[in-house]
């Protein structure tokens, strides 16, 4: 394993420690606590998978597919099951390898979220790995109604090396767009990575912003690749995979990248939200650094949860 990805397991193996107080130390006890498989035994485990927030539909498919192999393998002891338990969560979190298409092709990413999940951060540290990927960069800071959100997307576009196109405060988002796809047309850029303000109650009109948008694109940069990923702030748990079913309203989302993970009981959202919506968890976050946004790996995310040593 690369020094890279070493560092960044044992960054999640710490920022996960509070979800595995809530999730894994009550599986454990459960396995410990039961001489045999019984339904007491699956209805124990089903109220701690749900308390740790990891969904009620991820909850019932893991389980089901976990009384199965029990009755496959003519498993007797609780213990010899933990293990197809384990595998069980992480085929519910597999991300295609295709969710990263975006970063080899010209793409247009369009970053939407509510104020203070950690957008703008998200953006910048997205910037400067694909910059570090030898990839053109450009920057649209199209959230002209947050006062401070241009000047916050300016230092991390300096941060990261990469040109911005931004707008005046209160000006329309939709000609900052027009500007920026203009620009990264005729500068050849490779990504094109646009903040966009996230108004969620006022929904209505964040549903015309996002079509204006979406027109602009298509009319002035045919056949490019487009994203939608949407920011979502992991410590508020299920309240996260609302706002990520309401923005799916609004836009056709292709990815989620979950911030904020380091320091949270709630990290077994990342299992509900992707069971939930199908929509992949494309980056999770546990820091304030470039590197502590990085992309989803449900084998790395699960090993990291269960304090198992990584595979690779």
């Amino acid at each position: 394993m690369s020094e890279e990805k070493k560092s960044f397991f044992s960054r999640l193996k710490d920022g996960l420690s509070k979800t595995r107080n809530n999730i894994v130390s009550g599986i454990d006890s459960v396995f410990s606590g039961f001489s045999n498989i019984d339904e007491d035994f699956y209805e124990e485990l089903e109220e701690i998978l749900i308390m740790g927030d990891i969904g009620v539909r991820a909850t019932q498919e893991i389980l089901e597919k976990l009384r199965t192999q029990v009755k496959e393998n003519h498993i007797k002891q609780p213990d010899e099951c933990k293990e197809f338990l384990i595998q069980n969560i992480k085929e519910q979190m597999q991300v295609e390898e295709a969710a990263y298409e975006f970063e080899h092709k010209q793409s247009i990413v369009l970053v939407i979220g509510v104020n203070g999940v950690g957008k703008t951060t998200s953006i910048g540290k997205l910037a400067g790995q694909l910059k570090g990927q030898g990839r053109k960069v450009l920057m649209a800071a199209a959230d002209t109604f947050r006062a401070a959100a241009g000047e916050q997307l300016t230092e991390w576009a300096h941060r990261a090396g990469v040109d911005i196109i931004g707008g005046n405060e209160g000006a329309d988002p939709a000609s900052v767009i027009y500007d920026a796809v203009t620009a990264a047309r005729s500068r050849n850029v490779d990504v094109l990575l646009c903040d966009t303000a996230g108004r969620l109650h006022n929904k209505k009109n964040l549903m015309e912003e996002l079509k204006k948008i979406n027109r602009i694109i298509d009319k002035e940069f045919p056949g490019v690749h487009r994203e939608n990923l949407v920011v979502l702030d992991a410590t508020t748990g299920q309240n996260a995979l609302q706002q990520a079913k309401e923005f799916g309203e609004v836009a056709d989302l292709t990815g989620i990248i979950l911030t904020k993970m380091d320091g949270t009981a709630k990290g077994g959202i990342a299992v509900a939200i992707q069971s939930e919506l199908k929509i992949p968890v494309k980056y999770i976050g546990v820091g304030e650094k470039i590197e502590d946004l990085q992309k989803f790996d449900a084998e790395q995310f699960v090993n990291a949860l269960f304090d198992v040593a990584d595979s690779d």
